[in-house]
């Protein structure tokens, strides 16, 4: 073929070693991009994983073309002969269907279809080159180009003028303007245009080319390379789509999340300082509470805390911790919470209490599990009545030293029907402090790791020298506040006054 720039120029290949580097260091970079994509799950329902696999797969067959396009740099350009001169039709017969750029498309569905197409991993059938000649109307195609537009060889190579006859029309005035800027103005072509084959099936060329020049400067000839592009347009349009439909989730993720969080706002008490009480006596409890969301995912889940005063006098005061992230545990925790608070107004005792919100977990429209612990307190008698569903004890601090108070019988909310809750007392004094919280404060890597309820008690000291709840749960907030959990948790500091 001759040279992009001059006809009487020879083009010299490059050194065949640096090539071969060239080629092996592509061998290798595909091997550990193929080690990425089988080591890449794929499951429907995630986005992101059909993303990165759809990357992967696109990196391959680029990087399998430009391995075959170094193997072609490496041989050299491949000899073209030319057809021999074909007999001019009777002139009777009928004229070839097509002229040159007049928007007439005519399918070749029904012409023979003299071998089968190139395997999809054949990259060297997937690149071909032609050259139209101007001054001779000689026409040269590769092997390569016949299989990429499923055309036989006996039929020969096209010329400018059949070209349209096998473009989808929408592509024909693209293909006009290439080469016609590229004849008449002397452009190089860089572009692509779909093409029908014999078999009715559409494939996607890109070509690439320059005029040759003779020693006037005049246009002699017209050479390309035609690249079949069509699986790698195909993993480019499966990469966009699995991009859409990732943002897409992360879109429908952050509304989630912004309603889940309003949510959560909401319903949690907005109180930062003491619970009073309707009678006078006993000075009041002093709460703080805080909640910490989970950092690995960024979800708000269904944890709670609460601390309300009853219309007898006595005091609510409550954690719990249902099963998910997002609306649907927000939502649960919300009409869980607002019927422990009406139960307890009504008067309703912790024991009863849980076996309610059990009966209520369990036929709720959203089934989930959850753990929670009721108390209720007596300011007069300084008792606090409680029970449990799987849920911590809370911690009491009395004295510069702290313990988990003994729990009494109670399984999860939601897991069997028609459980009885027990209930048990404790006595508290002036400047105890309670400390409830979800287990994910004080969850460790295992399940029955217990180190973060020992950091818990071991800030004992601390919390007796406290002066009120809000330092109490500065002292908690500096030991965890910074840790990454995989749940959400809360923690509520309760201070009985002197």
């Amino acid at each position: 073929m001759p040279s992009p720039l001059f006809a009487d120029h020879s083009a010299q290949p490059p050194e065949p070693g640096a090539v071969d580097a060239l080629i092996s260091q592509t061998s290798r970079l595909r091997g550990e991009v193929d080690a990425v994509r089988r080591d890449t799950a794929v499951h429907d329902d995630d986005p992101r994983q059909r993303w990165q696999r759809a990357l992967c797969d696109l990196a391959m067959r680029q990087l399998d073309d430009l391995s075959a396009q170094f193997g072609q740099l490496r041989d050299g350009a491949p000899a073209v002969t030319l057809p021999a001169p074909q007999a001019p039709p009777p002139e009777d017969a009928a004229p070839e269907e097509g002229t040159l750029f007049d928007g007439s498309f005519t399918s070749e569905a029904g012409a023979a279809y003299g071998e089968a197409p190139a395997a999809t991993g054949s990259l060297l059938a997937r690149v071909g080159s032609a050259e139209w000649n101007l001054l001779t109307d000689e026409v040269s195609w590769s092997d390569e180009l016949f299989q990429i537009f499923g055309r036989p060889r006996e039929r020969g190579p096209m010329s400018l003028d059949e070209m349209p006859t096998v473009v989808l029309p929408d592509d024909q005035p693209r293909l006009q303007a290439m080469v016609t800027d590229c004849l008449i103005d002397g452009k190089p072509i860089d572009g692509e245009f779909r093409i029908i084959r014999a078999d009715a099936t559409i494939r996607t060329v890109h070509m690439t080319g320059e005029p040759v020049l003779d020693t006037d400067g005049c246009t002699a000839s017209m050479w390309a390379v035609l690249r079949d592009v069509s699986e790698l347009r195909r993993s480019e349009r499966a990469v966009r789509e699995s991009l859409d439909r990732l943002e897409q989730t992360r879109q429908i993720e952050r509304t989630e999340r912004r309603v889940a969080v309003e949510l959560q706002e909401a319903v949690l008490p907005p109180w930062r300082g003491s619970l009073d009480f309707a009678h006078d006596g006993p000075a009041p409890l002093d709460v703080a509470g805080h909640y910490f969301p989970a950092t690995s995912t960024g979800l708000i889940g269904g944890d709670w805390y609460d601390a309300l005063a009853l219309p007898a006098g006595d005091a609510l005061l409550t954690v719990g911790d249902l099963t998910g992230h997002g609306v649907a545990a927000t939502s649960s925790m919300a009409m869980l919470l607002g019927a422990l608070r009406g139960m307890a107004v009504a008067g309703i005792r912790p024991g009863a209490l849980m076996g309610h919100l059990n009966q209520l977990l369990e036929s709720s429209g959203q089934p989930a599990l959850g753990s929670a612990l009721c108390c209720r307190y007596d300011p007069v008698a300084r008792t606090l009545t409680w029970a449990q569903a799987g849920h911590p004890a809370p911690l009491l601090f009395r004295g510069g030293t702290g313990r988990p108070l003994r729990r009494p019988e109670g399984v999860l909310l939601g897991a069997t029907t028609g459980v009885a809750y027990e209930e048990t007392e404790t006595r508290l004094h002036p400047g105890d402090v309670l400390v409830l919280h979800t287990d994910g404060l004080t969850r460790g890597v295992h399940v029955l790791d217990d180190t973060g309820v020992d950091r818990l008690l071991a800030l004992a000291p601390r919390l007796a020298e406290a002066r009120d709840a809000q330092e109490c749960l500065r002292s908690v907030l500096e030991e965890f506040g910074d840790e990454a959990r995989e749940d959400d948790a809360c923690v509520m500091v309760v201070r009985v006054g002197s």
